[in-house]
Order: structure tokens, then C-alpha cells, then sequence
């Protein structure tokens, strides 16, 4: 009897302490993304000065508003990635066209739009590149939770300019973007890297 009584004592001990433990939460996690295959098919629209490659998961749209005014040519376009969640803001400029279309403001105005990150960026890397064709320019890498963490500028130097910028609609969270930030960049330098001037 002692024995059972000693059983029963240690298994309500045991159970009493077993439900005092302090309970700890899972950490916060993101939900798994599924990226698309990597396949491309080119963007080569009648009138437009430039061809490239994009990626068969996105579309290319016209873009129709610039800040709420009319943008400066007919050949800004945006890709958007919808099963992504983000969208490809390009912009192309003829090299002087105006007074405020020179090559060298054109290049400052890039950077200049870059380095507006700065307050959120933790760092910003630019890699020049230059290819066969008359392609050159920069790619910038922005680090931290900025609001688009690649951007690129590319040119002729002499006629042509065409700027590129990441953005996602969502917010702006480096640790949770980054398998999508890294898939796209390779997708963004795919594009570049087939650009033609025509």
C-alpha cells in the first residue's frame, strides 16, 4: 500500500510540474515561395527602340502614368511579376533629346534615385558592366529594407538610356524578400545582358 501511495504521489508530483513549464513560442516565419521555372521569351514591339528578354512568368504593360502626369516618351514600361507580388519600373530616355536629357544628367539622375535609399538602405554596391552592342552601365545593389533593393541603368552613351527599378508590393523586409530579390536579379541581369538598341 505504502508503495502504490509513493506511485501516486511521485505521478501527480510529476504531472503537476510537468504543467508549470514555461511555454516558449515558435519564432516568426515567412511562408515558403514557390518560384517559377527560369524561361524567357523576347519583347521585340513594333516602334519601340530597344528588344530584350524577359522572363515567360511576367508581362510587360505600358506604363500610362508617371506621378500622376503622362510619361515623358511612349516607351516606359513596367514588367510585372504577379505570382511574385512585384513589378520591374523601366524607364527610357533619348540622350539628348532636351537640355535636361544630357548624358552626364541622365547618369546623375540615376544615381540620384538610387541613393534616395540611403535612410533605409545599409549599404549600396554598384557593378558597371559593358557588353557586346553598345550596352554599358551600372547595376546597384541596395542592401537592408529599402524600398527596391536592385535598380540598373543601361546605355549607348550616344542616343539611347533605359533605367530599370525593383519594387514589391509589400513591405519593404530584406529577410523575408530575399529568395524572390535573388531569383529576380537574375532575371534582371538576363534582360540586360540581351538588351539591343535598334
Amino acid at each position: 500500500m505504502k508503495a502504490n501511495f509513493f506511485v501516486l504521489l511521485l505521478a501527480a508530483c510529476s504531472f503537476f510540474v510537468a504543467c508549470q513549464q514555461q511555454y516558449t513560442p515558435k519564432p516568426t516565419g515567412y511562408f515558403q515561395i514557390d518560384l517559377p521555372k527560369k524561361e524567357y521569351k523576347t519583347f521585340n514591339d513594333p516602334g519601340y527602340p530597344y528588344t530584350f528578354e524577359y522572363p515567360s512568368y511576367a508581362n510587360i504593360v505600358k506604363d500610362t502614368v508617371f506621378f500622376d502626369a503622362a510619361p515623358e516618351n511612349p516607351y516606359w514600361i513596367n514588367i510585372e511579376f504577379p505570382g511574385l507580388n512585384g513589378k520591374l519600373y523601366m524607364s527610357y530616355k533619348v540622350v539628348g533629346a532636351s537640355a535636361k536629357n544630357t548624358f552626364d544628367k541622365l547618369v546623375e539622375d540615376a544615381f540620384k534615385l538610387t541613393y534616395k535609399h540611403t535612410y533605409k538602405a545599409e549599404y549600396i554596391d554598384e557593378r558597371p558592366f559593358e557588353l557586346p552592342g553598345r550596352v554599358s552601365g551600372l547595376f546597384y545593389d541596395v542592401g537592408g529594407n529599402a524600398a527596391s533593393a536592385k535598380q540598373f541603368y543601361a546605355t549607348d552613351s550616344t542616343k539611347h538610356f533605359l533605367r530599370g527599378a525593383l519594387y514589391f508590393y509589400a513591405p519593404p523586409n530584406a529577410d523575408s524578400l530575399k529568395p524572390v530579390i535573388n531569383f529576380l536579379q537574375d532575371d534582371m541581369v538576363h534582360l540586360v545582358e540581351t538588351l539591343q538598341w535598334k
